[in-house]
């Protein structure tokens, strides 16, 4: 898989593990299965199981009707990481959060997210991963048009899934 499409499903899989982002309105998430290679979201070869999750998603736009900025609330998947070499396990239920994303002309994108959040980095990243990481308070980063995540900020406890699982 190209990277540029992992990082579409690093993403995906991110924004529906913690929010199943989703139309605007009550709807329930897609569950599905992700695999990430070792080195790219973990040292190992990484599960992903996505399940359940009610978000709302309110798109706003600008006057020619582009969208500017996102908010999505709600209570997020439940999800369960698996080392795919082991069989070791982590399973989170999904608990609340806000993700405020104000999307750039450029194509570019910033976001903020508050509650229960998890994010992959990637080696690509800034910092430079693999990484995948459950923040509970606030974590804040930025994407570029090329889908490279900068960490920009984080407040709160964090757990790193990689450590819990190797």
């Amino acid at each position: 898989m190209a990277a540029h499409h992992r990082r579409q499903w690093a993403a995906a899989a991110v924004a529906a593990g913690v929010l199943s982002i989703a139309a605007p309105g009550p709807v329930y998430a897609v569950d599905f299965d992700i695999v990430f290679p070792a080195d790219t979201a973990c040292e190992f070869e990484l599960g992903v199981n996505v399940t359940g999750g009610k978000p709302i998603t309110r798109e706003f736009f600008d006057s020619d009707g582009n969208t500017v900025r996102t908010l999505t609330a709600g209570r997020g998947s439940d999800l369960t990481f698996t080392n795919v070499d082991t069989g070791a396990t982590v399973s989170l239920k999904g608990n609340g959060s806000v993700t405020s994303t104000i999307i750039h002309p450029d194509g570019s994108s910033s976001v903020r997210s508050t509650g229960h959040n998890v994010l992959i980095l990637f080696p690509t990243d800034v910092p430079a991963g693999p990484s995948t990481t459950l923040y509970v308070g606030q974590v804040s980063y930025d994407v570029d048009a090329q889908q490279v995540f900068t960490l920009t900020s984080a407040s709160g406890r964090t757990t790193d899934i990689c450590d819990e699982l190797g």
